[in-house]
This record gives C-alpha cells, structure tokens and sequence, in this order.
C-alpha cells in the first residue's frame, strides 16, 4: 500500500470519526431484504457492517423478510401462491412453509454470516418472549388468511439479546392471543419494533436507489407532505406504498431518523451511517431538518 493510499484511509476513518461519536450506544433497526439477501457478496458486506457496528459501540438489531424465498419453496413443494392486494394469501399449508424459511433457512443463514464475520448473533422470530403480537389483518380485498397486523411490541427479547453483546437478528412471524401463527410484513414488524426500542434510526434496504421522482431522479430528503403528493401524483406506487407508510408510522412513533437505501450497494449501511453524503433518501416529517446523517 502506497502512501497516498494510507492517507485517504485515515481520512476515510476521520469522516467517520463524529459519526461514530454520535451514534455509539444508540440502536439502529435495519430491515434486511431484497437482493442484498440474495447476492453472496452482499451478504457477507452486509455482515461485515453489522460486525463493524456492534464493534465501535453502536446496537444494531435485524429484522429480515424472505418473499422471494417463500415463493421457491411454495413452488418446490406444489403449494400454489396467491395474492390479494399485493399480500401473500396465506393458508395453513403456507403458513407452514412461512415459518420453515423465515424463521428457520433465512434465520440461521443471517445468523452464521455474522458469526463468521466475526460477531456474535442470536436468531428467533416475533413469536418468541412475546416480541410480536398480533391479529388477523382484515382487508377489503378479500380473506388474507393468517396474514397479521401488529398489536403489540415487547422488545424484552431483544434488549437481553443486545445487553449480552448479540446481535439479534428476527424472523416478521407473530402470534395471536390465542397461539396463532401470522405471517407479519417485514417492514411493518420492523418499523413497529424501531418504535418500542426508541430507535435512533431505522434503516430499509431496498432493490433501489432511495425514492425517485418522476423523472426517476433520486430524492435525498422528503417530508410527509411530500410523500403525500408524490402518492397522488402516482410518482410513488406499488412496492414503495407501504414503505413509505411504515417510514412515516415509525417517525410518528418517535424514531429519530429513517432511510430508505440502495441494499445493492456493497457497505450501504456504512455509508448511509458514517459518511457525510449518506446514501438513499431521509424520510421525515415536516417539522424535522431531513438531514441525510
């Protein structure tokens, strides 16, 4: 390594410096999804972050989806898919299958690539400790089946997992008052479980740049009466809806800061965390600065 090189890591390293100071003891939920489940390199990036984060004093807690994963295996296994709405219809048969990828193969996978980047983490779903409770989500559209809304967060689970230096990684599986199994949208259950940790910031990795606008421009920073004229607009549609709901829900909820970010990129979390641009776009509400980190 030449000495022009060593030079730019120090700075690398001082650009991080305050970033690292602000942001040591605080917790950071990360919703973990899209290509950056898929891609091997992304993963092992992804668990190197979370490694680096744990290090220099900072909470990181992962809560991951898995849809295209449940699909495959619905498809090996005979098990017709169905939509309603854009939400997974789900039977008893496929509620099986939810769990047995979510909170099994995704889980435990997570879970090693962080041991093996040196971390120490700790796998379970919403049904365990109580974390996640919830009821059938009643949709106009049509019976969803066992498809849950969030009633509750008891994030007990979680605080022992993080005071005993794991990082807790959680499958978005609840349960009712009465045992039930339901299958909870990742970024809901994330957002809601940002919330009752009082979360400095929450992060959503997407397939993505951030949020575009209609000229598929990324936008660094938006409000909520942004958001809501981008949504009549038709600028902001389909698979970015509840996104942007779940965003909004959380700052309500009291989470300092959100990021919808590009998870395609190898270290996007050490960048949206530690660099002075960040990268994707800062949701926040109208009376906030929006500042990107």
């Amino acid at each position: 390594m030449d000495q022009a090189t060593r030079i730019k890591n120090a700075e690398i390293l001082l650009e991080a410096l305050p970033y690292i100071k602000r942001f040591a003891g605080k917790t950071i939920v990360i919703k973990y999804g899209g290509n950056a489940m898929i891609a091997d390199d992304l993963q092992q990036a992804f668990a190197e972050d979370l490694v680096l984060l744990k290090y220099v004093g900072m909470h990181p807690v992962v809560v991951h989806g898995g849809g295209p994963q449940i699909s495959q295996m619905l498809d090996e296994l005979s098990i017709e898919s169905k939509f309603v709405a854009g939400m997974r219809v789900t039977d008893p048969p496929t509620m099986r299958v939810v769990e047995m990828v979510l909170a099994g193969e995704i889980n435990a996978r997570i879970v090693t690539n962080i041991q093996q980047a040196g971390g120490r983490a700790a796998g379970f779903s919403g049904k365990d400790g109580g974390l996640l409770r919830a009821r059938r989500l009643q949709h106009e559209a049509g019976d969803l089946g066992q498809v849950g809304e969030v009633t509750a967060v008891d994030p007990g689970l979680i605080r022992a997992m993080d005071g005993n230096d794991f990082i807790p990684v959680i499958a978005p599986v609840g349960s009712s008052d009465d045992g039930e199994s339901l299958n909870i949208n990742a970024d809901t259950a994330a957002g809601r479980i940002a919330e009752a940790l009082g979360a400095e910031k929450f992060l959503l990795l997407t397939d993505v740049e951030g949020i575009l606008d209609r000229d598929r421009n990324l936008i660094n920073t938006l409000d909520a009466d942004q958001a809501r004229d981008l949504i009549q607009d038709g600028t902001i549609e389909g698979g970015m809806l509840p996104k942007i709901a779940c965003c909004l829900q959380a700052l309500r909820g009291g989470v300092s800061q959100v990021h919808v970010i590009d998870g395609r990129i190898k270290h996007a979390l050490l960048l949206e965390l530690f660099t002075d641009s960040g990268v994707g776009t800062a949701v926040h509400l109208p009376e906030t600065t929006g500042a990107t980190s």
